[in-house]
C-alpha cells in the first residue's frame, strides 16, 4: 500500500463527514498510511440559485474532482452515489461501494408529523425532480418549491418558515447526526429513492490496480450488487437530473429485486415496474427493467425531456 493517499472531496459538511469516515477506516486498517483530504469546490457547489436540472445535473458535483484525479492531484474520490452520473471518464471507475446507509427519503417539518398531515396548499421544498413528481402524484394541491443549498442551509430555510416541510435523504441526516430533525420516513414503495441513494462510492483510476486491491476491504458486496443494478437501469435510460428517475434494488440470497420509475415532472404520468432475477446478472437486470419501462410509456416521457428517442 502506498504511504500517502489523497482523497478528493467536496467541502460541504456532509461530503467531509463521508470522506473523513473513509479516511478513518483506511488509517485504522493501515496504521502506516497517511490519508489526506483535499477539498475541491465543484460547479454544483457554486450554482445555488438555479435548479440542477437546468444547469447540467449530477455531473456538476463530480467533474472537478474527476479532473483532479486525471491530473494525479488526488488518488481517489469519495462520492454520494446518488450524485454520480451514469457515464464516467474512460480512465476512471467506481471500484468500491461501501455499506449502504438508510436509503429512504425523510419528511421534515416543524409543524406536521407526516406527509399526509400537510394542509391544502402547503409549501414543500425539494431540489429533486424525482421527489417533485412523486409528491405531485400524491398531492396535486401542494406548492412544491425548489430548494438548493447544503443540508444545513435547507434546514435553516425550514426553520425560517419559508416552507411547511422539506424532503431530504435520510442517509445525509444520519451521517451528520441530525436524525432528530426527521419527522417521519417515506417507505421506498411510496417514494422510490434515487439511484444509489444512501450508498457511498470510491472512484479511482483504472490503472491503480494495487490501490484498488489494497482498499477492497471497504467493499460491501450486498450494496455493490444493488447499486450495480440501479446504475444499469440509469445508464440504459441515459438518466440525469433532467427527468424524474428512481430505482431501488434489494438482495435476498441469490435473488435481486429492483423497482424502477420514470415519470413526468408534474407527476401526471408515472411508469413504475419491478423485476426479480439472479444477483449475478445485476447490471443486466437493471438494463432489462429499463427496457420494460421504455416500452410501456417511459420512452415517450424521456423523448419529450431529451428531445430525442432513446435507442
Amino acid at each position: 500500500m502506498q504511504k500517502t493517499i489523497r482523497i478528493g472531496t467536496r467541502a460541504s459538511l456532509l461530503a467531509m463527514a463521508q470522506s473523513t469516515n473513509i479516511k478513518n477506516l483506511i488509517e485504522a486498517h493501515y496504521p502506516e498510511v497517511k490519508v489526506e483530504l483535499v477539498k475541491i469546490t465543484t460547479t454544483g457547489d457554486k450554482i445555488l440559485d438555479v435548479p440542477l436540472a437546468k444547469v447540467g445535473g449530477k455531473g456538476l458535483f463530480v467533474k472537478e474532482i474527476e479532473d483532479a484525479m486525471l491530473r494525479h492531484e488526488v488518488d481517489i474520490a469519495v462520492h454520494s452515489m446518488k450524485d454520480v452520473p451514469a457515464e464516467l471518464p474512460e480512465e476512471l471507475h467506481l471500484g468500491i461501494i461501501t455499506k449502504r446507509e438508510d436509503p429512504r427519503d425523510a419528511f421534515i417539518s416543524n409543524d406536521y408529523r407526516k406527509f399526509t398531515d400537510l394542509p391544502h396548499g402547503a409549501r414543500v421544498g425539494t431540489s429533486s425532480l424525482r421527489r417533485k413528481s412523486q409528491l405531485a402524484a400524491k398531492r396535486g394541491d401542494l406548492v412544491i418549491v425548489d430548494l438548493r443549498g447544503n443540508l444545513e442551509t435547507r434546514l435553516r430555510k425550514l426553520d425560517e418558515k419559508q416552507f411547511d416541510a422539506i424532503i431530504l435523504a435520510t442517509a445525509g441526516l444520519n451521517r451528520l447526526k441530525l436524525s432528530h430533525r426527521i419527522s417521519s420516513f417515506f417507505d421506498p414503495a411510496d417514494m422510490l429513492p434515487a439511484v444509489g441513494q444512501g450508498a457511498v462510492g470510491i472512484e479511482l483510476r483504472k490503472a491503480d490496480k494495487e490501490l484498488l486491491d489494497g482498499l477492497s476491504f471497504l467493499i460491501d458486496e450486498t450494496t455493490a450488487v444493488a447499486v450495480r443494478a440501479e446504475r444499469g437501469f440509469l445508464h440504459r435510460l441515459e438518466g440525469g437530473c433532467q427527468v424524474p428517475i428512481g430505482a431501488y434494488a434489494q438482495l435476498a440470497g441469490t435473488q435481486l429485486t429492483i423497482t424502477g420509475l420514470v415519470a413526468s415532472v408534474d407527476g401526471a404520468r408515472m411508469i413504475k415496474r419491478q423485476i426479480t432475477g439472479d444477483a449475478a446478472d445485476a447490471v443486466t437486470l437493471g438494463t432489462k427493467l429499463a427496457e420494460e419501462l421504455l416500452a410501456t410509456g417511459g420512452g415517450a416521457i424521456l423523448a419529450e425531456v431529451y428531445g430525442k428517442e432513446i435507442d
